[in-house]
């Protein structure tokens, strides 16, 4: 907690939201977000999901509110259904120094679902108005929702208007919008993903008509082309897993969406920015592969970038593997002129 209290004034100014990482669990870990962090200064990252159970129940918390510094800005996203207990995570959250919190009213995973956690929540949005007014008046944070564009049967045009309607009287103004259904009857978590069509022009319809809003889009969009034509319509554009899996995209986003140089202009000059976090993590016990892993795609396409893939995942979760072996995995890539990003 320590850490992410030291959040300066410059940390605490209005979140520019032009592009962010979309929350994935198991994958937006702090580790992660301390990696994309050395490619992007102006991206506005997301933490896995994390449920109000665990945070009021769980100990210690630092496993899971604890983050870094470096981080900022930075999005908590919860999952929880019940005003009361959302709203005492919120404010637990802003004393740990997060800049956002985020209700998720998103996620199609059954295990939720049973909680009324997720997705669900869109069959129930007068709960989720309850919830983000809570929060609000626990907060001095902005409290934004992640949804979908409707669940199973509904319909969505008229539900997902009447579920924006009334969780922005509740005083949400900021949505951001996953443009796909998600079955909660008939598809799995996965297919979920990649099965419901997307529908990006009925969230540029919501766009156009509540243009009071700040409008975020979502869902299977893989360049900075596609983010800057969806910026045309939107207010910001999230990425979920070509962020992830292809780590590299994200060193494009300051200078094409922002304006300004990224921190790194090789990836060797981003691995080497790693180091210091990764000794750091390593002498508080942290094993190698916790992060690494999270870093495997820095050299998608290089050469070289299969023996670096390779050699991680075959040494990095070994007892005692440390910085020499990421440094011979390194060594396996040969360094380059600067890259022309795009």
């Amino acid at each position: 907690m320590a850490e992410s209290l030291m959040k300066t004034d410059t940390a605490r100014s209005v979140l520019d939201r032009t592009f962010s990482i979309a929350p994935m669990m198991d994958w937006t870990t702090r580790d992660y977000r301390v990696f994309a962090r050395t490619l992007s200064r102006h991206a506005l990252l997301y933490t896995e999901m994390v449920t109000t159970g665990a945070i009021l129940h769980g100990r210690p918390r630092e496993r899971f509110l604890g983050f870094d510094a470096l981080e900022h800005p930075i999005a908590l996203q919860l999952g929880g259904s019940d005003a009361g207990e959302l709203a005492e995570c919120a404010a637990i959250a802003e004393e740990w120094g997060y800049d956002e919190i985020n209700l998720n009213v998103g996620c199609p995973s059954d295990r939720v679902q049973n909680n009324l956690i997720g997705a669900c929540l869109m069959g129930h949005p007068q709960k989720v108005a309850a919830a983000v007014r809570a929060m609000r008046d626990a907060v001095s944070i902005p409290v934004t929702v992640k949804c979908r564009i409707g669940i199973d049967d509904q319909d969505e045009d008229a539900d997902l208007e009447n579920f924006i309607h009334l969780v922005a009287d509740a005083g949400c103004e900021v949505f951001i919008v996953h443009a796909r259904k998600a079955w909660l009857q008939g598809l799995s978590p996965k297919e979920n993903r990649d099965v419901p069509p997307l529908n990006y022009a009925r969230v540029h319809r919501l766009k156009a008509s509540r243009p009071e809003l700040h409008i975020g889009i979502n869902g299977g969009i893989k360049t900075l082309a596609e983010c800057r034509s969806q910026l045309d319509h939107v207010d910001s554009v999230m990425v979920g897993r070509e962020a992830y899996q292809n780590p590299w995209m994200l060193a494009s986003v300051d200078q094409e969406l922002y304006g300004e140089p990224g921190p790194a202009a090789t990836r060797h000059a981003a691995a080497q920015a790693m180091r210091p976090y990764i000794a750091r993590r390593l002498e508080e016990g942290v094993k190698l592969n916790h992060i690494t892993r999270h870093m495997l795609g820095l050299f998608q396409g290089c050469p070289g970038g299969r023996r670096f893939r390779r050699h991680l995942s075959e040494n990095a979760y070994k007892d005692g593997a440390g910085l020499a072996v990421y440094d011979d995995a390194l060594g396996m890539v040969p360094e380059v002129e600067p890259e022309t990003l795009g």
